[in-house]
């Protein structure tokens, strides 16, 4: 398996800009492809536009060149690509902090425990509510069980209706007790003054998400 290349969308530099880690000096590695067709996707190129074909080696390689920084495979859907997971084995074993971004349609019970797992639940606004791997839930709070900090989740919300839908879900599965559970507004999508009253209002114990690098490079695109 480890001599299979991997589909790339892109691979880059930048400033980490979602999750509880946000702001730090980032590799990311973006894979090629995805399951999913959210409404408001932000990266539709990862499956409309031509990817490489990269062998782990040559990944490792580009990682290198920047020492001691936290790597993120994201997507598209990188748990897509069986070889993903020697991948993210070569990073921690070389010392490195990773991030894994995934969609959460996937189940993530294959994942190394040391992996940090950036999981989206999708909101009915994203028109893929029904994608959800609902094992992905209790496998979530055992990671963290296990290895504090090694899984948050992640929402995406257009509205108040999704603010609503998500809200309860935490709520019913006591999510933010035992994970860092993130609320994120859809862009041109859900004003964040909005989504801070209505969470300020409900004292809902989550963390509101910006997308940094959208704030940082609004008029940037790719290797963002």
């Amino acid at each position: 398996m480890p001599d299979k290349p991997l589909f790339i969308s892109e691979l880059f530099y930048s400033i980490q800009g979602e999750s509880t880690h946000a702001g730090f000096p980032c590799v990311f590695i973006r894979l090629a492809g995805c399951n999913l067709r959210c409404r408001y996707c932000d990266a539709r190129y990862t499956y409309e536009s031509p990817h490489a074909s990269m062998t782990l080696e040559t990944i490792l390689s580009f990682v290198e060149g920047y020492p001691e920084i936290m790597v993120e495979i994201t997507g598209g859907e990188p748990l897509l690509q069986d070889n993903v997971y020697p991948l993210m084995e070569m990073l921690l074993a070389k010392g490195r902090k990773v991030l894994l971004e995934t969609n959460g349609s996937l189940s993530i019970d294959k994942v190394a425990p040391k992996v940090i797992v950036v999981m989206d639940i999708k909101s009915p606004g994203s028109g893929m509510e029904k994608s959800f791997a609902k094992e992905n839930i209790a496998l979530a709070l055992q990671r963290n069980q296990k290895l504090p900090g090694s899984c948050e989740i992640k929402f995406v919300l257009t509205d108040k209706n999704d603010y609503i839908w998500a809200r309860d879900l935490v709520n019913q599965h006591h999510l933010a007790k035992h994970t860092s559970t993130l609320f994120s507004p859809a862009k041109g999508q859900l004003d964040p003054v909005d989504l801070a009253a209505w969470m300020l209002h409900d004292k809902l114990p989550v963390r509101l998400q910006l997308q940094l690098h959208a704030l940082i490079w609004p008029h940037l695109s790719r290797g963002v």
